[in-house]
């Protein structure tokens, strides 16, 4: 599903330590951002139930556990998933194509014979912590951009609704994929603020104009003195680079 409007584009990361914090910037940001991202740290914290939290509120959750298995224990965890209520969820590419096929399946079969929504799956290609450097120190002597071309487009073989890259290769991958509606999400997206411990970073405008389908922030919304101003602050660039 493609996003429309700016706010859509937005799924603020509640990259937190506890639920009631994450319950506490949920609340404060929910009219200004169009999904929510629960990671490993908030999932492991308080578990799925603050995802049904969310989603009986009425938001949509990115849930980014990055699932990586054996195929037939990926598949359970996305049927899983799938009965959550979650919008989006990732698997990294890198498990393979039977891994992918069978996930895919698993939730088209369980969404329908459950009658419940059926989640987007995206793959993960690359993280953005990931540069030549790393890629060469595990054997794999290839520039990130040919990486993540080559699983965006395995990926898509397989039946995924989209990925997960960086949006420095975003371009690469619209020029890869053959569909048009193959959604990217594109995290290490930052404003003014440093790239941190995420190397292949891009500003809110670049990402937006490469092609990017949704920006995943976090830190310079939650880090922020006002988190409702910041949401909103990314907002209106996302509307400017739209314009």
């Amino acid at each position: 599903m493609k996003t429309e409007s700016a706010k859509d584009k937005l799924i603020v990361a509640l990259d937190v330590d506890s639920q009631s914090r994450a319950l506490d910037l949920f609340e404060r940001l929910r009219e200004h951002a169009g999904m929510f991202k629960v990671g490993m740290q908030l999932f492991t914290a308080a578990g799925p139930d603050i995802v049904r939290r969310i989603v009986t509120r009425g938001s949509r959750v990115f849930l980014d556990l990055k699932y990586h298995d054996i195929p037939n224990t990926v598949a359970m965890a996305a049927i899983e998933a799938t009965r959550l209520g979650v919008s989006i969820f990732n698997i990294h590419a890198s498990g393979g194509r039977e891994m992918m096929k069978r996930t895919t399946e698993a939730v088209s079969e369980i969404s329908l014979r459950e009658n419940l929504p059926k989640p987007e799956v995206i793959a993960v290609t690359l993280l953005t912590s990931v540069d030549y450097e790393t890629l060469k120190g595990i054997g794999i002597d290839e520039a990130p951009a040919a990486v993540v071309s080559r699983l965006a487009s395995i990926a898509e073989a397989c039946g995924l609704d989209g990925v997960v890259a960086s949006a420095q290769e975003v371009t690469k991958i619209r020029n890869t994929v053959s569909r048009s509606d193959f959604l990217i999400v594109t995290p290490g997206i930052r404003s003014a603020a440093s790239a941190d411990d995420q190397l292949r970073t891009m500003t809110i405008t670049e990402a937006i104009r490469a092609g990017a389908d949704y920006l995943v922030v976090g830190r310079p919304i939650l880090r922020a003195n006002d988190p409702i101003a910041a949401a909103r602050g990314v907002v209106e660039e996302i509307e400017s680079a739209l314009a």
